[in-house]
């Protein structure tokens, strides 16, 4: 079974533009295109800033614009006592959802952003979201451990790697990225790199997205957008 990489980019804004820029002109050196997380209400820039023209200018060359929810409330519902904090879209029913999800697609407009394509904060995803997904017309939804095509129902395994806080240290995070994607490519199918712009400033994480990249490539991983693996229909071949 061939391998294909999908590398995304979210956390992009003035202070993390020239980390961006860095990484995507390393990735476009070796031909591989990114996937852009975009969440309006967290981002909360203008439609001029240049962050923003810098992610429409990828768009228009080839990059995909992928929907990173709404403001990423770990409380959407505001219950007065909350259990159990979830990431925003983990535990939604389909109407609350909905609400959340037209208005995103409505602010993503105004930045004159569009896309079909959805990733839930934190990857969770609840089955009121899918609903609401399929209702507004989504034709994409990656959720942690898989792709989902909406519209036939086709579901691609592929866990997403990537540098996830952890008391364990920022070495140990950088050596389970590289490892994780090896396994996963040698494997084929999906392999999911997951990278926050705020993390490229140190010299120890960006090496390891670049290290995982490569030795993804190097084990044959066909480099796609999210866009790109809808289009292909999520066939595994």
């Amino acid at each position: 079974m061939s391998s294909r990489l999908v590398v995304s980019l979210s956390g992009i804004n003035a202070r993390t533009l020239a980390q961006a820029t860095g990484l995507a002109a390393e990735l476009d050196s070796r031909g591989v295109p990114l996937s852009l997380l975009v969440a309006p209400r967290v981002d909360r820039q203008s439609a001029d800033s240049p962050a923003l023209r810098w992610v429409r200018g990828r768009a228009a060359g080839g990059d995909a614009v992928v929907l990173h929810g709404l403001d990423h409330d770990l409380d959407p519902c505001r219950r007065t006592l909350v259990i159990r904090r979830q990431a925003e879209f983990a535990a939604l029913p389909a109407h609350e959802a909905n609400l959340r999800l037209v208005a995103a697609r409505a602010l993503l407009e105004r930045l004159d952003l569009r896309t079909d394509y959805f990733a839930p904060p934190r990857w969770l995803v609840s089955n009121g979201t899918l609903i609401a997904l399929r209702r507004n017309g989504f034709r994409l939804c990656a959720d942690v451990t898989a792709v989902r095509d909406l519209h036939n129902g086709t579901v691609l395994p592929g866990r997403v790697h990537g540098l996830a806080r952890t008391e364990r240290g920022e070495q140990w995070l950088c050596w389970a990225l590289v490892l994780g994607v090896a396994r996963s490519a040698r494997r084929g199918g999906l392999v999911r790199v997951a990278v926050d712009a705020g993390d490229l400033h140190r010299p120890g994480p960006r090496q390891a997205v670049l290290d995982a990249v490569d030795i993804a490539l190097h084990h044959g991983a066909e480099p796609l957008t999210y866009g790109g693996l809808h289009r292909r229909r999520l066939a595994v071949s």
